[in-house]
């Protein structure tokens, strides 16, 4: 429908608040990457998937980080030149990289997580020169809509931030990952050029809440 290369979008199964059972089902069915928002349940079912690829997709304390490190591929939630310089200093202590995406709060909602569009460019070219961060693309989350399609200038509103740091052309930073969509309106997200939906609810069914 949105014209688009199956191969060019990727699906992040939301599995919060989910069992090991289930994240390990969906994995035989061939469902390959799985974002967790909690640091303690992500620690939890690595020890008990080992092998699975994890993304971080929640809000990240910086006194938490140390507790993923090495354990997830991906971060999607980076808003603040404080979390990233200490995934830095963590990742440093293992000798390797994280990739991350720098997180825009486009709705300029208070309950959300993400640096504003004006302060974009800036974070940017702080976290390029940390040397064991390697910025991917950039993550949104829109405001709740029953209309999917009024998320619609918000994903186009983040493809657009896209272009704008490619063209500023800062050493080292990639733009190739845009994080958008979830189970309501992912359609409309790929539409406007996501690369990573996270969907939760169409695959496990309702949150379990505890």
């Amino acid at each position: 429908m949105a014209g688009r290369d199956p191969a060019t979008v990727r699906l992040v199964a939301v599995s919060k608040t989910k069992p090991a059972a289930a994240i390990a089902q969906a994995r035989e069915c061939g469902q390959g990457i799985f974002g967790e928002n909690y640091v303690q349940e992500l620690v939890a079912k690595a020890a008990e998937l080992p092998g699975v690829s994890w993304h971080f997709i929640g809000n990240l304390q910086s006194n938490k980080v140390r507790q993923i490190a090495g354990l997830v591929d991906l971060i999607h939630s980076v808003d603040r030149i404080s979390l990233a310089r200490e995934i830095d200093r963590q990742w440093g202590e293992l000798g390797s990289c994280c990739d991350v995406l720098i997180q825009v709060n486009i709705s300029r909602e208070a309950t959300k997580g993400g640096t504003s569009c004006a302060e974009l460019l800036d974070l940017v070219r702080e976290v390029a020169g940390l040397p064991h961060l390697r910025i991917k693309g950039l993550m949104t989350m829109p405001p709740f809509f029953d209309d999917p399609e009024a998320a619609r200038p918000y994903f186009k509103a983040l493809a657009g931030l896209a272009r704008e740091v490619e063209a500023a052309g800062i050493a080292g930073v990639e733009m190739g990952e845009l994080s958008m969509g979830m189970s309501g309106d992912f359609e409309a997200a790929i539409a406007e050029g996501a690369t990573l939906v996270r969907v939760g609810s169409a695959l496990f069914g309702e949150r379990d809440y505890r």
